[in-house]
């Protein structure tokens, strides 16, 4: 990576096409409105980050959030039929339609970000 790049950052960043990155947020108590925040780059990245830290998806809401907006992904983009996180490479081809010209065999508008997760 050059330095240039380390400075503005991967330029699938200023794609306003696809999101900016990926929030999952989990009610810390229900009823309240409160919630913890996971945050990554990548959706796979972000639900990498989520299995490990033992977060189901029946625990979270994600959202892409792009520089303008957020919008909730359906669960079914990112989840089995039984209700388990889809990792890659099928959570890339359940994206393929939704991302259209941005998701390919082989290939990933998404490759020049960091896949690691971040939450509290």
């Amino acid at each position: 990576m050059s330095m240039l790049r380390k400075l503005i950052g991967p330029k699938s960043k200023y794609d306003k096409s696809i999101p900016y990155t990926y929030e999952a947020r989990a009610q810390i108590i229900e009823g309240l409105d409160k919630y913890n925040y996971y945050l990554s780059d990548t959706i796979c990245g972000l639900i990498e980050y989520l299995e490990k830290n033992g977060i189901q998806p029946d625990e979270v809401v994600i959202y892409e959030v792009y520089q303008d907006k957020e919008k909730e992904i359906q669960r079914e983009f990112y989840t089995t039929e039984k209700g388990g996180w889809l990792y890659r490479p099928e959570i890339c081809q359940s994206f393929e339609q939704h991302y259209k010209g941005h998701i390919h065999k082989g290939e990933c508008s998404f490759a020049d970000r960091e896949r690691k997760g971040i939450g509290p």
